[in-house]
């Protein structure tokens, strides 16, 4: 039988729609300008018959099933390992993502270093730089294994071999868009090649056990570039993120199937490399202005670290016909939505002024118990009436104006304490939960007015 000749198709680099002719925005996901020609195989070279695949295992009652032992191995790096929630696991494939230049590389080559040690073989293959700029910048970065091996390919069936011969123990692939599988006609970072090679690696690290770490690229929303599945075949999604203007890095668990999500990893760029942050708070709140009209503290949590940060607001008339609405590090509409609460359920005028709001240190903050500490920074600065620099504020705010319990007061409240903070303004009805703090003046409010008449006292 003669095989079918290879077709040409327009696939959509998001969401991998395909048809037959060009179209100027994808029909499935509505993006602009995604659909790329690439020549299809009609039938892919690794698929099999029925009879040809082999049954993997039998159903099993799940109540007779002994629970694998998971085996972490620390890399040495605190703040990594508490992102992959204790350790590396045998196995797993890693997805780490970020901005272009905001230290990806770097952070890989600082902890295969460290995983290269007790005679361990890392292995690390760029497909982007040569050998030579990864020894410049292993020179600035002060490695010194002689177990970190690097290699420059980008052909997956040249990296299979290599990974024959050299038999690592732990892998790095920088980046997974520059790989291609020279069984497939389309061009390297097409989403059928991500797809493909992703596949593969994939399934080695589940044969071999050995870790694989795959550095992605993002797209100008701050996604990893590719298709949406590859997040779904890895184990852990990894996002290192910042301002390239602050030393400050932030490495943030995405998913994790081996630990918990959304934890947090805290570094600081440094001429010789990424050092860890072991307390972000003190870093965060080092260089904090005292007694300062728009300036208060909030408490967060990521992931299971309490973290305290600076939340700053300014609130100036404005000469425009549509007053600016700008945030960074906040959702601008959250921030919206509590100027309305302000307005309607405090009476206070904002329609003539222009708002900004702005977290310190360049941190992200998406939880909503920075709701009552951005509400008591817009009135700060509005009223010019600093807010107590020993005052810690947390707490979720409603539409009505109420203010709502959060999760995990204890821990919040414990570092505030270790700080130095002295009071705490909260929800009512969380005094009796908390047994070891001990230090702190608890101020319990309702609502938000309630939370400004304490904050802000009529003057005598």
């Amino acid at each position: 039988m003669t095989p079918k000749p290879p077709r040409t198709l327009f696939i959509c680099q998001n969401c991998g729609f395909q048809t037959g002719k060009w179209l100027g925005k994808c029909p499935e996901c509505e993006a602009w300008n995604s659909l790329v020609e690439e020549v299809v195989s009609p039938e892919p070279p690794y698929r099999r018959t029925p009879d040809q695949v082999a049954v993997r295992s039998r159903p099993t009652p799940l109540i007779s099933l002994s629970p694998s032992q998971e085996e972490r191995r620390p890399c040495g790096c605190r703040e990594f390992d508490r992102a992959l929630g204790g350790g590396v696991v045998p196995g797993s494939v890693v997805l780490l993502g970020g901005d272009p230049g905001i230290g990806k590389s770097t952070l890989m080559l600082q902890v295969l270093d460290r995983l290269s040690g007790g005679g361990f073989i890392g292995l690390y293959i760029s497909g982007e730089e040569s050998a030579g700029q990864l020894k410049l910048r292993a020179d600035r970065l002060g490695i010194t294994s002689a177990r970190l091996l690097v290699a420059t390919e980008t052909c997956l069936e040249n990296i299979l071999k290599l990974l024959d011969s050299e038999k690592p123990h732990y892998l790095v692939l920088d980046s997974i868009q520059t790989l291609y599988a020279a069984s497939l006609p389309a061009a390297p970072g097409s989403i059928t090649q991500v797809r493909e090679t992703a596949f593969q690696l994939v399934q080695l690290a589940k044969r071999s056990g050995i870790p694989i770490f795959l550095i992605g690229h993002v797209t100008k929303e701050g996604a990893i570039a590719g298709p949406k599945l590859l997040e779904h075949m890895v184990d852990t999604v990894l996002y290192f993120e910042g301002d390239r203007s602050h030393t400050y890095r932030l490495l943030r668990t995405v998913k994790n199937r081996f630990g918990p999500g959304q934890e947090l990893g805290v570094f600081e760029m440094r001429q010789t490399g990424l050092a860890e942050v072991t307390n972000p708070s003190a870093l965060f709140l080092s260089e904090r202005s005292l007694e300062a009209p728009g300036s208060v503290v909030v408490a967060s949590i990521e992931g299971s670290r309490p973290i305290l940060v600076e939340v700053q607001a300014l609130v100036t008339p404005s000469s425009l016909g549509m007053p600016r609405r700008q945030a960074a590090g906040v959702d601008a509409g959250r921030l919206s939505l509590l100027v309305a609460v302000l307005e309607k359920r405090v009476g206070l005028a904002f329609g003539n002024q222009d708002i900004f709001v702005n977290v310190a240190g360049g941190i992200r903050l998406t939880e909503p118990a920075v709701d009552l500490g951005i509400i008591a920074a817009l009135t700060s600065s509005l009223w010019e009436r600093p807010v107590a620099a020993d005052t810690l504020i947390f707490g979720e705010v409603g539409l009505t104006g109420e203010v709502r319990t959060v999760a995990q007061t204890e821990v919040r409240l414990q570092e505030g304490a270790k700080l130095g903070f002295r009071r705490a303004l909260l929800a009512k009805g969380q005094r009796n939960q908390l047994r070891s703090v001990r230090d702190l003046q608890i101020l319990e409010i309702s609502s938000v007015r309630e939370a400004l008449r304490r904050l802000f006292p009529p003057d005598r």
